[in-house]
């Protein structure tokens, strides 16, 4: 298993490598496009997955004083948004999926903090382990990833990361 686990890791190193379509100019003018891109975050050229998690953070953290249920709200809600802008986007630029588009990472790493315990480290261990999850993609987020081609499946497998993600940190905290 940790052999294959290398080699996946390693093959999705590679393909990120590889030339990737360019980022839209709209990205710095337009607000919709900005959003889909991760605030940004996804004009960097290496590891804009990585880099949107990173930027979803501090968004992350204005959330965090809200009540459980108002955050549950404001993260559905901010699903079903960003399943519609990352359809309408991808339409707009004929790409499905940009890897420059990290609206899914804000999307995954709110849901990996759904009632995280406070403090740093407990967002550390919600981006290792969300990016852990988005990278290797174990099934079922493999099979969301290449068969649901609409907006909401550009955003479901990296939920579905964060919920794999969510349950590793609440068990970590149930342990402790």
């Amino acid at each position: 298993m940790a052999p294959q686990l290398a080699i996946n890791i390693f093959n999705k190193l590679k393909r990120a490598s590889k030339p990737r379509a360019p980022i839209p100019k709209a990205v710095w003018y337009n607000p919709l496009y900005f959003l889909a891109f991760g605030l940004g975050s996804g004009a960097i050229p290496i590891a804009p997955g990585t880099f949107g998690t990173l930027v979803a953070i501090p968004c992350y953290l204005l959330l965090r004083n809200l009540s459980l249920t108002y955050y549950i709200l404001f993260v559905i809600l901010f699903i079903a948004a960003s399943s519609v802008l990352s359809d309408y986007i991808s339409r707009k630029i004929h790409e499905h999926d940009h890897p420059g588009m990290c609206i899914d990472e804000f999307a995954g790493f709110f849901v990996t903090m759904i009632n995280a315990p406070y403090g740093i480290s407990w967002i550390i261990l919600g981006f290792i382990l969300f990016r852990l999850f988005d990278i290797w993609k174990p099934w079922p987020i493999r099979w969301i990833d290449q068969h649901i081609n609409n907006g909401f499946g550009m955003i479901l497998d990296d939920v579905v990361a964060g919920l794999f993600a969510m349950v590793m940190i609440q068990g970590v905290h149930l342990l402790r």
